[in-house]
């Protein structure tokens, strides 16, 4: 995938893209954490019928801090992204925080969106259904003196495996760390607890909910209602995998995206 940058709203956001431009675009939105390179392995499953457009939301990655981590601001920087790229409708894919994101992308802006890819993305994040929908980063290691010891760092504060944030680790003259700043997460995680049921109810086009039966999450019981409620949603289930169901299993995941897409 290549690496790009756009000019979005007063930001510079980085973008990667993954495939010929006569392909049929996907619009995809990482969740918190996360880089837009965590969809080059799906990009590759998808080629060359399709293009992978990743989108490296503000704060995150290469791409602008902001002052508004606000779930309307990552939706508003999505549509003019679009736009700025003359595209639309697309299929827009979201993981987690990128779901919610791309649902209410669809139903704040549906000439932009023709159908949905939502992998572990709740229309209700907030107790008690969600027990802990904000993990506290504030008090994480700003540097470690190698990559391996930042690594060691970030498991000694009760994560089991630091592998999906280490996609954002960087070299700097003082030693490793993380691309994204800690107290910025933190705030753009607490502005997205909250109901989103009115947004994921709120569009009509065809859309593909992806759950992993092991996410600590999403729970299987909100998964199922979204579901039933939500018509021309198709819910796939994948067992052995849990929030990050695309690393869980890659294959199951792209089968399970490419399936849908196969529908439009």
């Amino acid at each position: 995938m290549i690496e790009n940058f756009a000019s979005v709203r007063g930001l510079r956001l980085a973008w990667l893209d993954g495939g010929p431009e006569g392909a049929t675009p996907i619009l995809a939105l990482h969740g918190h954490f996360g880089r837009a390179r965590c969809f080059a392995p799906l990009a590759a499953a998808l080629a060359p019928g399709h293009r992978m457009i990743a989108l490296e939301q503000r704060g995150h990655g290469r791409s602008d801090r902001a002052d508004d981590y606000g779930p309307d601001a990552y939706v508003a920087d999505a549509a003019e992204f679009l736009r700025g790229l003359e595209l639309g409708p697309v299929v827009v894919l979201g993981h987690s925080m990128g779901g919610v994101v791309a649902f209410r992308l669809a139903a704040r802006h549906p000439e932009l969106v023709r159908a949905l890819v939502v992998e572990e993305g709740g229309a209700y994040n907030r107790p008690p259904e969600v027990p802990h929908p904000v993990l506290d980063v504030s008090g994480w290691p700003r540097r470690s003196a190698t990559l391996g010891a930042l690594r060691r760092d970030i498991e000694a504060q009760g994560i089991p495996d630091a592998g999906y944030f280490l996609e954002s680790a960087v070299e700097r003259p003082d030693g490793w760390g993380l691309l994204f700043d800690h107290d910025d997460m933190v705030a753009s995680q607490r502005a997205l607890v909250g109901d989103w049921w009115a947004d994921w109810l709120g569009s009509t086009c065809p859309a593909l909910l992806v759950h992993g039966l092991d996410s600590f999450v999403l729970p299987t019981a909100m998964a199922r209602e979204m579901a039933a409620r939500r018509p021309g949603t198709v819910l796939r289930e994948l067992a052995g995998c849990g929030h990050w169901a695309h690393d869980d299993d890659p294959a199951a995941f792209a089968r399970a995206v490419r399936d849908f897409l196969a529908t439009l």
